[in-house]
């Protein structure tokens, strides 16, 4: 009981072939061919963006600019 014998999937075929007949299986098969093609497609296109995105100079900020700023108004705050 937990296999099935051949009989079993030529019974099995045979009832999916009656209910969907072999035009709706062979559009359904081609509508998931071609989802698989537009998701590769679509990483392709995600890939192309990506690298652009990496050529971008990185933003940083300077530390030591900052602190020198603040270091320079606490004195103007001490001389007055």
């Amino acid at each position: 009981m937990g296999s099935l014998s051949i009989w079993h999937w030529i019974v099995v075929i045979a009832v999916v072939l009656l209910l969907f007949g072999r035009g709706k299986i062979s559009d359904l098969m081609g509508d998931v061919a071609q989802g698989i093609k537009a998701f590769k497609k679509g990483m392709q296109d995600d890939d192309k963006s990506g690298e652009s995105r990496t050529a971008e100079p990185v933003k940083t900020i300077d530390h030591h600019q900052s602190t020198d700023a603040v270091s320079s108004s606490t004195e103007s705050r001490k001389a007055s």
